[in-house]
C-alpha cells in the first residue's frame, strides 16, 4: 500500500507533506494519476483543494475513494478560494470534520468512514465529459472547460492556414489545434500542456496522426523540438489564483527558442498584458493583427 498521497502543492508553512508521499496532481508533470489509483490503497492523503465546486468535489471524492477505512485525509484551501466550503463538502460525504484556520487557509481533517455516500456521483460530475457549450471532451478544472473562451475565439478568427511543423503551447483541449490541423500543409503539430487532464481531453478530441501530445511544462529545456515553423498559443497568466505575467513571458521565450529563423508565433493575450516588450526582445518583427473587446492578436517573426 502507498503510505500517503499529496494532491497539489500546499504551502509548507500551512501543511507538511508526509514523508514519501506520492504526488497525484494533474498540474505536476510526471505525477501519478489520482483516478488511476486503486480503492483503499492509501493510508493518508493531503489535498490542496481546488476552488471550483465540481473540481473540488471530484478531487475530495477520489481521495476518499483511495483511502482505506480509517485512513486520514487533510484537505485545505485559502478561505477565499473554496476553503470556507471545505467542511460542507466533506460532511456531504459522511465525514466528521475537525476544522482549523491558519494563515488565511481553512484546514479540515477527517478519518475516512466505513461508508462514504456520494463519491460516485461527485466523480461523475467532475470527471471527463462533453459540455454542451463546448462540444469537445473536457473536464472541470481545465481552463475555460465548458465554453470557448473569447481570446481563443479571436485567434481562431484571424489564424491563417499554416504549414510545416509547429506547436500549440498550453494546448488545452485542442481548440486551436483543431483549426491548425485543418491545413493540409501542416506536417506535424506538437500539443503541449502542463495539465494532464487537458492533454488527455485533446487526445480524445483530435484523431489526427499528425498530432503529437506531451504532458509537460513548455518552458522547461527539452519540452519542445527545435526548428519549428510555427507556434500558436493563448498563454495563461494566472497561477494559484493570482496574476503571474511571467507565465506568458516564459512561453513566449520558449516559442522563440524553438522556432527556426523566419518561423512565426501567433499569440492572443489580454490587452492589459505588456507582451509587446517581451515579443520585441525575442523576435525580429512583431505586428498587431487584431484588438477586440480586451484581447490582442499578434504575429511575431523569429
Amino acid at each position: 500500500m502507498a503510505p500517503a498521497i499529496v494532491y497539489g502543492s500546499p504551502r509548507p508553512d500551512v501543511a507538511i507533506v508526509p514523508a514519501g508521499a506520492v504526488q497525484a496532481s494533474p498540474l505536476v508533470p510526471g505525477a501519478q494519476a489520482l483516478e488511476a489509483m486503486a480503492d483503499a490503497s492509501a493510508d493518508e492523503a493531503l489535498v490542496l483543494a481546488p476552488p471550483g465546486a465540481l473540481e473540488r468535489g471530484y478531487v475530495l471524492a477520489q481521495a476518499l475513494r483511495i483511502l482505506r477505512p480509517g485512513g486520514r485525509l487533510t484537505a485545505l484551501a485559502p478561505k477565499d478560494r473554496g476553503g470556507s466550503r471545505l467542511r460542507a463538502a466533506l460532511e456531504a460525504f459522511g465525514c466528521a470534520v475537525r476544522e482549523e484556520a491558519r494563515r488565511h487557509h481553512r484546514i479540515c481533517r477527517v478519518v475516512r468512514p466505513d461508508a462514504a455516500p456520494g463519491l460516485a456521483e461527485a466523480v461523475a460530475a467532475g470527471g471527463p465529459q462533453v459540455p454542451p457549450g463546448l462540444g469537445l471532451w473536457s473536464q472541470p478544472g481545465i481552463f475555460s472547460w465548458d465554453r470557448l473562451d473569447p481570446g481563443s475565439a479571436l485567434l481562431l478568427a484571424h489564424l491563417p492556414p499554416l504549414a510545416g511543423q509547429g506547436a500549440d503551447l498550453g494546448c488545452g483541449v485542442g481548440v486551436l489545434a483543431g483549426k491548425v490541423l485543418q491545413a493540409p500543409a501542416v506536417a506535424r503539430l506538437h500539443l503541449v500542456d502542463v495539465d494532464r487532464r487537458a492533454v488527455d481531453a485533446a487526445r480524445r478530441n483530435l484523431a489526427d496522426p499528425r498530432a503529437v501530445f506531451a504532458w509537460a511544462d513548455a518552458r522547461q529545456p527539452g519540452a519542445l523540438p527545435a526548428e519549428l515553423d510555427f507556434v500558436v498559443m493563448n498563454p495563461p497568466f494566472h497561477e494559484a489564483g493570482a496574476e503571474n505575467r511571467g507565465l506568458g513571458a516564459g512561453l513566449i521565450g520558449a516559442a522563440a527558442r524553438a522556432l527556426r529563423k523566419g518561423g512565426r508565433c501567433w499569440l492572443v493575450a489580454n490587452r492589459h498584458l505588456p507582451y509587446e516588450t517581451v515579443l520585441a526582445a525575442q523576435f525580429a518583427a512583431t505586428r498587431a493583427v487584431a484588438e477586440v473587446e480586451g484581447f490582442k492578436v499578434y504575429e511575431a517573426r523569429r
